[in-house]
């Protein structure tokens, strides 16, 4: 190149600075045998790139929607299952014109509704048809229905369809006319003795659900959520929301199929949706015609709400083909190169330095996001590669942020698997997996273990005399309390109701001696109500020493057991039923 330095500095800067001058001035001649080709392995190249980073960006995509989508509304369903299930609500719906039932029910629904996002409740029963509703503004009654359900009424229908479809809670955009409200509505059954006898829940503003949710804000993606027959239930455009699917036939609802122009296409998502709902994969992609358009199409399933989050991609808005321009003209001084042999420079200027930009490529297919060798000249490759460095950070930066929402959302849902709400101690979920683990290591060590079954004596008189208000005060304190005695080698959970369990390492002995700890420390002293009354608490305690064969089921049965022959001798007291005594008509029980 010894004839750069004969140019002007004007024209030697320029070349200096474009290895296609350089090449083009050396190889014009062989230029045209070798272009097509060249040409037709870039197109390859680029469109074989643009589709692994864009399916690549895809996932990450339908991943990160779908836990947006799923936060909000999982947090809501769990609410208002937990409110399907509260005894005030079933003893109402038991007898809906009992005043002192009622007023309790209603009580429950506006504690319930301060806590939905959405700051309101609804209930239906499903004898009087009485439609009860809340969302807190002081013109509304909440101690009066707003209005009575009719089969004859075709806007009802939602309400009956619900009810058949048994136990559970469904999603269901609809248009409440009386209420004139367009929502996003939870509506969980409350069954009693096996029966649908009412249909409670909240509802999401279907405009603030698709603002927070739906709107990505992203050039070229689009989100939308649909249920499991595809009829959609958010998107941006609002005209394309089929609103009460519950009431439709599947031939009548507005669906994501309506939207893919051939029947290849619509049968290729359908296979998708059903191999999420089996759980084969967390998400897949496709490319898919769609209003004229291939767009590459990412779906996620919500499996806890029965919906699927579907992403409408832009190929050429996220991975623009004028990315790959640098590397076309590259191509182009590459093939000039090769066609005038010049085999030393074609290798250091081009070849060894397109092998770097491929390898930092691969990285980010492969997802590390370590930036790409930097750039040593100010041509088309170094271009190229500060290119690649930004595009680079941001993947590593969306993916950091993705991971991190699923760290957060995985914690939750930890948390509300295996904690108990009320107390904050484990439930009988988490109890269950401390027991199996103590259990085997119980067994490989030798050791033994045994369980504590607690109940609070004569609950029911306190629920009765006090109100459900001071119950749930006094299984609060009692939990703190039980918390505060075990120790580390010990566990403790809420067993149900007013009962707990403590799992205790050691021996008959070690059992007895947590259980008059317990005994002391929950009769000890009073329990102070909010309402600045005390009242005096003690509890009944069955113990049994687990078998190396007990499993959790055989050996809260036998604590139970003891736990009958507590109470049976006049509660405040421990009775311990010995590891060989199956039942109680066999072996010594100790009492304390």
């Amino acid at each position: 190149m010894s004839f750069l330095r004969r140019l002007p500095g004007r024209w030697s800067a320029a070349f200096s600075r474009s290895l296609r001058l350089r090449v083009l001035a050396l190889t014009l001649v062989v230029f045209v045998g070798v272009a097509l080709p060249a040409f037709g392995a870039f197109v390859w190249i680029v469109d074989t790139s643009s589709e692994r980073l864009s399916t690549l960006f895809a996932e990450r995509q339908v991943l990160y929607d779908r836990y947006r989508g799923l936060g909000p509304l999982a947090r809501e369903v769990a609410l208002a299952e937990t409110l399907a299930r509260s005894p005030t609500i079933l003893d109402w719906t038991a007898d809906e014109v009992h005043a002192a039932k009622k007023a309790r029910g209603l009580g429950a629904l506006d504690h319930f509704r301060t806590a939905f996002a959405d700051g309101s409740y609804f209930l239906v029963h499903a004898r009087s048809g009485n439609y009860y509703f809340s969302d807190g503004s002081s013109g509304s009654q909440a101690d009066r229905p707003r209005y009575v359900l009719s089969r004859e009424n075709e806007a009802d229908a939602w309400f009956y369809r619900t009810l058949a479809l048994g136990p559970g809670c469904r999603l269901n955009v609809n248009n409440d006319r009386a209420l004139a409200v367009t929502k996003v509505w939870i509506n969980c059954v409350v069954q009693s003795g096996g029966e649908p006898v009412a249909v409670i829940g909240t509802g999401l503003d279907l405009s603030s659900f698709v603002a927070d949710v739906v709107n990505t804000g992203q050039a070229g993606v689009e989100t939308l959520f649909v249920d499991g027959s595809g009829a959609i239930q958010a998107i941006r455009d609002r005209g394309r929301i089929d609103f009460a699917s519950l009431t439709k036939e599947v031939s009548e609802r507005k669906t994501v199929f309506q939207l893919i122009d051939k029947a290849e296409h619509r049968s290729r998502l359908a296979s998708m949706m059903a191999d999420l709902r089996a759980g084969r994969s967390d998400a897949a992609t496709a490319f898919l015609d769609i209003g004229g358009r291939t767009m590459l199409v990412g779906v996620g399933h919500l499996d806890r709400l029965g919906w699927f989050n579907v992403t409408l991609m832009d190929v050429d808005a996220i991975v623009g083909r004028g990315l790959f321009a640098p590397l076309g003209v590259l191509l182009a001084l590459v093939i000039v190169a090769a066609a005038l042999l010049i085999t030393l420079f074609f290798k250091r200027s081009v070849l060894d330095r397109i092998a770097e930009t491929e390898g930092a490529l691969r990285r980010i297919e492969d997802g590390d996001f370590a930036l790409p060798t930097a750039a040593r000249d100010a041509d088309e490759i170094g271009r190229l590669t500060i290119a690649l460095d930004r595009m680079a950070r941001a993947v590593r930066e969306n993916t950091e942020r993705l991971e991190g929402t699923v760290r957060q959302r995985t914690e939750q849902l930890e948390r509300l698997a295996f904690l108990d709400s009320m107390t904050g101690i484990a439930n009988r979920r988490g109890f269950a997996a401390t027991f199996k683990a103590e259990h085997t290591s119980a067994r490989e060590s030798g050791e033994t273990i045994g369980l504590l079954l607690l109940d609070v004596d004569l609950f029911k008189s306190i629920n009765d005399s006090r109100g459900h208000q001071a119950g749930d005060e006094v299984i609060v304190e009692v939990a703190r309390r039980i918390a505060r005695v075990v120790e580390d080698r010990e566990h403790c959970a809420r067993w149900g109701g007013d009962e707990f369990v403590v799992l205790v390492r050691g021996s008959g002995e070690a059992v007895m001696e947590t259980g008059r700890r317990l005994l002391d420390a929950l009769r000890g002293s009073s329990v102070m109500l909010s309402d600045g009354t005390e009242i005096r608490v003690t509890t009944s305690i069955g113990g049994h020493v687990a078998t190396a064969d007990d499993t959790l089921s055989t050996a809260t049965a036998r604590a139970d057991v003891a736990l009958y022959e507590a109470k049976r001798a006049g509660r405040n007291r421990i009775v311990l039923r010995p590891p060989e005594a199956p039942d109680h008509r066999e072996g010594a029980a100790k009492v304390a």
